[in-house]
């Protein structure tokens, strides 16, 4: 990865005038920290969510409030989203409340008594699929086969090699009467037991509308022995009782605030509780949480000033928290200027994998923001000899925020668990290192401080950041064309590479402006005139034609080698969709990715789910109700590379079922 130049990046501070420092918030941070009130935040957040029922998901919260009121947080309060089933906040439906008494899977006949008992939730509670409908009082028996599309399946256990929610609308289709998930994401686990946390007919979660089978989830080690046993032609039998019901509750999350001293604009932290996992995401929760702590200490001891904007923590469900909270907070979030959604192990320094990456607003949001954490942890991460990386952005958590119907740049830090136990049994805190909990909160704390102290004198240090790594983009964007040109084999090719190019080119110049431009948030009064911000805008542009011209020399020079045309003209291949894309403007009703839950998959006329496809999200996302669809497909094959997805046919599928309006033929 190629990185600013530290030097000029240290000296950029001093030569704006900053209020703010963010190496001494950073050292203030490092010394302020404390990991051991990090890793208990984290062993109690795990010691009640890793049951994954609804009142266990109250305790959680009841605990997180009291936690935030010791840390001396203020404002803090319990919300919640209906966990009716039916509700939709964007076009995500909110999950049915659900709680579990006990739940047993036994195996019937003469097997190894290390075998019998394939589940039991009160000992291990991943042993039940997340929203496992329930048994009658006594229970049920049922033989145990193999999962066979084609086969007789009805009233009987299959066994799924794959995640059974990935197929929970053909179960339905064939009467089963429940899935034994033999899935993992790690089959090296012999005894661990992958969570199904999804049980939805239709998509993740639960609702009215989906139907109650038991699900179990069994070890890779009793997989293979009930396996062998079905090889060799045995008939077999298990008993399953479950106590568990379904019902209209609260989905609870919580939130608290450091205030600021004067301002109505807030900074935000995010990640979600409500999951089974100690790294995922008692982690992010405890990181946190003591960042905020962190920060609040050092305020209360004169070591830091109040920040101008207030900070907040936002503790809640994975997407069907954060969407209600943005619905039901629309004021409050227009005065958001930034966030970071924490959703991440705590890995162990010593296994490979396990450093943090930090992923990217989408290209609709390009914002400082990204340059900002890429300088952050430039500055962080050398002093504790650990490597660190950046990614484009992805889906997968509560990332979303910076989507144009929203309106804050996020960003989103990761890392792996070395030894993959994501999503189950076998992640628990004692595979947490202090150290790198330690890592992200001090990560967190510097980032949520800095921003919410930043004022005017503040936006051309931030702007230079954001142009700094602008031009880098700018040439990583050109560079691949240019090495393309200059072995081209024909006239033809170098006329494609120069129109693709200078394509891309203009693309990363218009995107990366708008990096700069984005600082004006932080000083709307007159910051969007600020003329440092305009120069740095216009010397990206400069810097993209100064690419553009090298790739036209590039490509004249190879013409010249191979006997081609110059100088060479720029000429793209047609392509069909644009035309009748070009007369389509598409209107979004709501904010968010559209999930379709609430159509079956045989309704869908084979469109992916945008719950997390980020082709038709980016997409979605470049749609404002002006532009062309035309225009939107450019847009996303330039953000996302060439793309052979019929986009006129998803968005028109969109339009028929109600998700979207057509503005057509310029009405």
């Amino acid at each position: 990865m190629i990185r600013p130049s530290a030097t000029l990046l240290l000296l950029l501070p001093a030569v704006a005038g900053a209020q703010v420092n963010v190496e001494t918030v950073l050292d203030q941070v490092r010394s302020g920290v404390k990991p051991e009130e990090a890793m208990a935040y984290m062993r109690q957040t795990y010691s009640t969510d890793r049951w994954y029922t609804s009142p266990k998901f109250q305790e959680t919260a009841e605990y997180l409030k009291q936690a935030m009121i010791a840390a001396g947080l203020q404002n803090v309060e319990i919300l919640s989203a209906p966990a009716d089933g039916v509700t939709q906040v964007g076009y995500w439906t909110e999950p049915l409340a659900w709680d579990v008494k006990q739940a047993r899977l036994e195996l019937i006949g003469n097997v190894p008594s290390e075998f019998r008992v394939l589940a039991d939730f009160e000992k291990v509670p991943t042993s039940l699929g997340m929203w496992s409908g329930s048994t009658p009082p006594g229970g049920v028996t049922a033989e145990i086969v193999e999962w066979n599309e084609h086969g007789d399946m009805r009233g009987k256990l299959v066994l799924t090699k794959q995640n059974p929610a990935n197929i929970k609308s053909l179960l339905v289709k064939k009467g089963v009467l429940g899935a034994i998930n033999t899935f993992t994401e790690n089959p090296g686990l012999k005894d661990g037991r992958q969570w199904v946390n999804a049980w939805g007919d239709n998509g993740w979660a639960f609702t009215k509308a989906s139907t109650p089978l038991l699900c179990f989830s069994i070890t890779p080690r009793q997989s293979e022995f009930v396996r062998k046993l079905l090889a060799e032609g045995r008939t077999v039998r298990a008993h399953a009782l479950v106590d568990a019901h379904y019902y209209s509750g609260k989905y609870p999350y919580v939130t608290g605030v450091i205030p600021g001293s004067g301002s109505d604009e807030e900074v935000l932290t995010l990640g979600h509780s409500s999951e089974q996992g100690a790294q995922d995401n008692a982690t992010g929760v405890a990181a946190q949480l003591e960042s905020l702590a962190t920060l609040n200490r050092l305020i209360a001891a004169g070591k830091l000033e109040r920040p101008r904007r207030t900070i907040r923590i936002l503790l809640m469900g994975e997407m069907y928290g954060s969407m209600h909270y943005i619905s039901t907070h629309a004021e409050r979030m227009r005065r958001t200027v930034a966030a970071m959604t924490v959703d991440t192990p705590a890995a162990p320094y010593d296994l490979a994998g396990t450093e943090y990456t930090f992923y990217m607003n989408p290209y609709i949001a390009k914002s400082y923001a990204d340059a900002f954490v890429l300088h952050v942890a430039e500055l962080y991460f050398p002093k504790v000899s650990r490597p660190w990386h950046w990614h484009e952005y992805m889906t997968g958590t509560d990332t979303y925020l910076g989507e144009p119907m929203i309106g804050v740049p996020t960003v989103w830090p990761y890392s792996g668990t070395g030894v993959v136990s994501h999503h189950n049994s076998e992640d628990t805190p004692d595979k947490v290192d202090s150290r790198s909990l330690r890592d992200l909160a001090i990560v967190n704390a510097t980032y949520l401080y800095t921003l919410a102290s930043a004022g005017e004198r503040d936006l051309l240090w931030l702007a230079e950041l954001a142009a700094n790594r602008g031009n880098e983009q700018i040439l990583n964007a050109a560079a691949p064309f240019i090495d393309q040109a200059l072995h081209a084999k024909s006239g033809q090719e170098l006329s494609r590479l120069l129109a693709n190019g200078i394509e891309k080119i203009n693309y990363f110049v218009d995107r990366e402006k708008q990096s700069v431009l984005s600082v004006s948030r932080l000083d709307p009064s007159n910051g969007a005139a600020h003329p440092g911000l305009l120069s740095l805008a216009e010397g990206l542009a400069a810097y993209g034609s100064s690419q553009a011209v090298r790739l036209q020399e590039a490509a004249n020079q190879r013409a010249s080698q191979i006997g081609a045309p110059q100088p060479v003209e720029p000429h793209a291949d047609a392509d069909p969709q644009l035309a009748e894309a070009a007369r389509i403007t598409v209107k979004r009703k709501r904010f968010g990715s559209i999930t379709l839950d609430d159509l079956s998959p045989d309704d869908r006329e084979g469109y992916p789910s945008g719950a997390w496809d980020y082709t038709v999200t980016a997409a979605l996302y470049w749609c404002d109700g002006h532009r062309n669809l035309a225009d939107v497909i450019r847009l996303t094959r330039l953000e996302l590379g060439a793309d052979k997805f019929d986009f006129v046919g998803y968005f028109k599928f969109l339009e028929r079922r109600g998700y979207v309006g057509f503005v057509t033929n310029g009405r």
